[in-house]
Order: structure tokens, then C-alpha cells, then sequence
């Protein structure tokens, strides 16, 4: 395991009983996980910040944060205390680390490592409950940390406006031929990703739309190339490659959403279109959808064995559909599967509030951003 490791490599090179290796020592807990059927060795030390992010975005969806305000207190608490404050100390060069200052983590603060799309959602989640009273949320986060956070965001922006995940693409793919690992193809290059851009963009937009004043130019070149990126990165069928998730419904969810924040609607867009027909074309029986990890290693979308419909994939579907104005109601890089538990909560409520939002507004007669099209 890395935090065991990393702890015999201390006790050789120091004291096994000075400081660093008891601090080092104190933090090996966060990596095990007691589970119902025994105890598990985790390979990264949580996704607090992540999820999160989600269930704020999820509650925001549902319109009843007033109905939940102690949860969404301790909630926007922990977003603000697992910011990262500050770069790590050193020379980042040296050591060819990226700006983590105003960056989220998977996880918290402790883990240091700035993340793209993390920061993103993260940022999204914070912006949205500004617009909530103090009274309901306590003290607002700081002006000058979300500047930071948008500092952090545009210093991922690779040279052709895409975004990655830990760091930008610093070399070509050719030297994966040094990659020695089988778990983890195309991993030595951080390459770009529709998730991650979309995300990015996304939350770079809901700060515009708060805070037009800051860096208002770089912004929005960043915005125009990365909306171009995830339509370039769309597949003939109108489906998009997830790699952070399974895989064509999680594709489409932030493709869709990122190109809906940027300003294409089913209407203006053709990929949006083709998105829309391919997730209808994968619809089951059963009105769901239930898309298997195999989607990710055959780069075809595989239905679950049975054609069961699953929460998860369903919800996604439902999103992106319904961010693209339809009226139409953990899988990890190919090879490695992470479980996300809350996956199974967070996204069905956030699309059943999404739906109930637009159901609400087309009978009022106002759709706002989530026009309804009759197809």
C-alpha cells in the first residue's frame, strides 16, 4: 500500500521516531475502510470534497435548501475548510508539482493535490450557495479565495484550451513506452478530458455571471475553446467517452451540461442533437438506462447483463436530457474500478429535483435555461 511504503522509505532515510515519521504514521487510518465484509486497503484517501460538491449541487437542484439548512450549513463548512490555502512549500519547478492554492482535492485540504474538475464542482457548489442569506449558511467564503480559485482553474488551461486532471499536458504521448504499469493505460500524460473541461467551464461560467469583473478576458477564452473541445471530442454516434465514470451516460451528463452552460441548446446545436437521439437510443423498455463498466473497456456501449436499469446511469441520462431541454423523462480508466456509494443518493434525487424544477416552470409557462422542445 502507497502510505505503507512511503513510511518504510522514512524510517530508512530518518529516525523511525522523529516527527515526520509519526506524523506520517498517524495519517496511514484514512486509507482503510472497514466495510461489511472485512477490512479494505483504499488507494486514495477518500472523495469528500467531491461528493460533496455533488450533494450541494443536488440539494440547490431540488429547492428545498430551506427545508435542510443545518445539512447545507455543514456542508458549505467543510468546502470552505477543505480549500487549499496554500502551495506546497518548496520549489514547485523543481519538483514539477502544479499550483495547488485556491484548488479543492478529492478529498481535503490534507491531501494537497489540486484536482481540475474537483476544483470545479467544488467552486460551483460554494457559488451557488452565496446567493443563499448568511443567516442560513453562516459567514460568506472570502472575495479573495474564490479569486484563487479561479486563479487555479485557468493555470490548467492547456495550450489548446482543454483541461486535465492533476496537471496540464506537459509532453506528447510518446512516452507512455516508459508506462509500466498494465492497470493504467495512457497515464504517464495527463491528457485532456470532456469531463474534467466540462466542469471547469462550467464553473467558470457561474463565476462570470457573479463576479464579471475578474479576469473577464482569459475567462472567456477559455470558456469559447473549451465548449469547442468537448463538441470536437463528440463520437459520429453523438456519444462522448467517459473515463472517469460508466461511461457513455457519464459522458454525455457533463458534455451536455457543459455545452448547455456555454450557450448551445438543442435548437443552435447539432451536437446536442445527436446526444440527445444517442441516449434515447439506449433507453430501456423499462424507461431507464443501465449501462455496464464494459462500456469502458469495449468503447461500445454495453448494457448491464439482464438489460437491468440503473439508478446512476438513469439519473445521468435524465440530466443530460433534460439540461439539453428534452421533454423526455465507478469505473476508473478502462481497467480500475473505484466505487462511489453515494453515487447511488446523490444523483437520482439531483435528477428528480431537476425534473420537478422543470415541471414547475412548463406549467408557468417559463422555462428559463431549461426550455422544454417537443420532438
Amino acid at each position: 500500500m502507497r502510505t505503507l511504503s512511503m513510511f518504510d522509505m522514512l524510517c530508512e532515510q530518518e529516525n523511525p521516531n522523529s516527527d515526520a515519521s509519526k506524523h506520517h504514521l498517524a495519517r496511514i487510518p484514512d486509507l482503510l475502510w472497514l466495510s461489511e465484509d472485512g477490512m479494505k486497503a483504499q488507494v486514495y484517501d477518500g472523495c469528500q470534497s467531491w461528493e460533496t460538491a455533488f450533494i450541494i449541487q443536488a440539494f440547490c437542484a431540488t429547492d428545498l435548501v430551506n427545508e435542510r439548512i443545518p445539512t447545507i450549513q455543514r456542508a458549505y463548512e467543510f468546502m470552505k475548510h477543505s480549500q487549499v490555502l496554500s502551495n506546497h512549500p518548496g520549489d514547485q519547478s523543481y519538483w514539477h508539482r502544479h499550483r495547488s492554492k485556491g484548488s479543492w482535492t478529492l478529498s481535503s485540504a490534507d491531501n494537497g493535490w489540486a484536482v481540475s474538475d474537483t476544483a470545479g464542482e467544488a467552486l460551483k457548489a460554494v457559488l451557488l450557495l452565496s446567493n443563499i442569506a448568511s443567516n442560513h449558511i453562516g459567514d460568506q467564503i472570502e472575495r479573495q479565495r474564490l479569486h484563487d480559485a479561479v486563479d487555479c482553474l485557468l493555470s490548467f488551461v492547456n495550450k489548446d484550451g482543454t483541461f486535465s486532471t492533476y496537471e496540464c499536458k506537459r509532453t506528447s504521448s510518446w512516452i507512455e513506452i516508459l508506462n509500466p504499469c498494465e492497470s493504467f493505460p495512457n497515464m504517464v500524460v495527463d491528457y485532456p478530458y470532456p469531463e474534467c473541461t466540462s466542469s471547469v467551464l462550467q464553473a467558470l461560467i457561474l463565476f462570470k455571471e457573479l463576479y464579471p469583473s475578474y479576469r473577464t478576458e482569459e475567462i472567456n477564452k477559455s470558456i469559447r475553446k473549451a465548449a469547442i473541445f468537448i463538441e470536437s471530442r463528440q463520437n459520429k454516434d453523438g456519444s462522448w467517452l467517459g473515463t472517469w465514470g460508466v461511461c457513455f451516460t457519464y459522458g454525455a451528463f457533463f458534455s451536455i451540461k457543459g455545452l448547455v452552460a456555454s450557450g448551445r441548446t438543442y435548437e443552435n446545436s447539432s451536437s446536442i442533437r445527436k446526444a440527445c437521439h444517442f441516449l434515447l437510443s439506449k433507453q430501456l423498455s423499462t424507461g431507464g438506462w443501465g449501462e455496464s463498466h464494459v462500456s469502458n473497456e469495449t468503447k461500445v456501449y454495453v448494457n448491464i447483463e439482464g438489460s437491468h436499469a440503473h439508478a446512476v446511469n438513469t439519473a445521468w441520462a435524465m440530466l443530460a436530457l433534460i439540461y439539453a431541454g428534452q421533454e423526455h423523462v465507478g469505473c476508473f480508466n478502462c481497467s480500475l474500478f473505484f466505487n462511489y456509494p453515494n453515487y447511488r443518493n446523490i444523483f437520482p434525487i439531483w435528477a428528480l429535483g431537476e425534473y420537478r424544477r422543470c415541471l414547475r416552470a412548463n406549467n408557468s409557462g417559463s422555462m428559463g435555461a431549461y426550455s422544454m422542445v417537443t420532438n
